[in-house]
């Protein structure tokens, strides 16, 4: 038998922009994803000589053939022509779920990553991104990790500068939100502000970190803050306890700060677990 380990990282949107809805019944979407050091564990036991088995700490996390950790490795082995001869997949959840920071596309990009590894890097980056495209739309992106510009349905990557040295404090509410049923609620409404996605890719070409701070925008947060004051209320803390910027990620419900450094992050975090908010500090990876 053969044991792999691989660290799942979360994702942020510092932008999001939906475009046209298109005839595969999905959105073009323009958005600036980055990686945080929040991350989710995957343990893969290779030559079990079993059944194909999920194991997660989570028991709202399905661990049968829907869990993109199950998918990616399938995937795999499709395309390679292998037999792992049984393989068991155990995951340890740190990233909250329905959250918007892309916890389950985390867990399957670190499936591939791992299997890729342990097979002596068959495939190289890009061909490892083709494979993740078809597990799921925001694979690719945590497969390249980093900072990226994504277009498309979110598979298409355009790499670009990190940022500079700061902390992150994501904070999650209780509630979560459903995707769909926000795609739904844009395609019925005009989008009054839309991110300025050029300005923002400048301002990471340039270093500047409180200039993309400035420039934070979802085009999902109106929506879902219309009926859930809570998220104003969290970045109106974090904004208070000395964030430069602050915004909800993907389609929600967590939001997160930008801090220049850990001790103000720090207080916020504490500010909003006093709240009863579950919250997480963490950095660039």
């Amino acid at each position: 038998m053969a044991i792999l380990q691989e660290p799942a990282y979360a994702k942020i949107n510092l932008s999001l922009d939906v475009l046209d809805k298109r005839q595969d019944g999905y959105h073009d979407v323009k958005m600036i994803l980055h990686a945080i050091s929040l991350h989710d564990d995957i343990k893969i036991t290779l030559g079990t000589g079993k059944p194909w088995e999920i194991l997660c700490d989570n028991p709202e996390i399905p661990t049968n053939e829907e869990n993109l950790c199950y998918k990616a490795a399938k995937v795999y082995y499709e395309t390679t022509g292998k037999d792992p001869n049984g393989i068991t997949i155990e995951i340890t959840k740190r990233i909250p779920i329905q959250a918007g920071l892309g916890g389950g596309s985390a867990d399957a990009a670190a499936v591939l990553k791992a299997l890729n590894r342990h097979d002596g890097n068959r495939f190289e980056l890009g061909e490892l991104c083709n494979l993740a495209e078809r597990v799921g739309s925001d694979v690719p992106f945590c497969v390249l990790g980093g900072t990226a510009l994504a277009e498309g349905r979110g598979e298409e990557l355009t790499a670009l500068p990190g940022l500079p040295p700061c902390v992150f404090v994501v904070c999650k509410p209780d509630f979560s939100n459903p995707t769909a049923e926000l795609y739904s609620k844009l395609d019925c409404m005009t989008i009054a502000s839309r991110p300025k996605t050029e300005e923002m890719i400048q301002a990471l070409q340039n270093g500047n970190l409180e200039a993309v701070c400035k420039l934070l925008k979802n085009v999902f947060e109106p929506v879902v803050a219309e009926e859930h004051l809570e998220i104003r209320r969290m970045e109106t803390v974090l904004r208070d306890c000395g964030a430069l910027g602050a915004v909800m990620t993907g389609s929600g419900s967590a939001v997160y700060g930008i801090f220049p450094d850990f001790e103000l992050a720090a207080m916020a975090s504490m500010t909003l677990m006093e709240r009863g908010y579950q919250t997480f500090l963490a950095q660039n990876v």
